[in-house]
């Protein structure tokens, strides 16, 4: 799928991370499975770059093994070798910037009134978003197409 740029200091904290090297890959795969995702990929680390392989059932899933393990603290980049199943049109990857909520991002990517599509990126964003009302700058989202 390619390479993928994080902010090293935003996201996650997880045992074994600081902002100059992420967390070991057995810490980062548990991570994985808390939120419910394929536990059987592999990933490695070499300081702040992770690198992921292994297939993912959807587009969708492998989409969110990569915001997993982007979104901890230490994580610079991560480069994805998975092999997707099932491939359906791909998210764009947005990064939240200072001063943004997700009905601006929303009418950012959507168009200007669609900002209640907000929930549609809420949905597309566990992790990291776990309440609507608290995004943190410097989180990477997924921004779904509209169906």
């Amino acid at each position: 799928m390619g390479l993928f740029k994080f902010i090293k200091d935003a996201g996650a904290k997880i045992f074994g991370a600081s902002p100059a090297q992420a967390a070991s890959a057995e810490t980062l795969q548990k991570e994985l499975a808390s939120h419910g995702l394929p536990a059987d990929v592999q990933v490695s680390v070499s300081g702040d770059k992770v690198s992921v392989s292994g297939s993912a059932m959807t587009t969708e899933e492998a989409e969110r093994i990569i915001l997993a393990l982007g979104n901890t603290v230490g994580v610079g980049e991560v480069e994805s070798n998975l092999i997707v199943n099932s491939e359906v049109p791909a998210s764009t990857m947005y990064t939240v910037k200072k001063g943004d909520t997700l009905w601006k991002i929303a009418e950012l990517h959507y168009g200007k009134g669609k900002g209640p599509k907000y929930t549609e990126i809420v949905a597309a964003n566990s992790p990291p978003v776990k309440n609507p009302d608290l995004i943190m700058p410097g989180w990477v989202l997924r921004i779904p197409p509209l169906g």
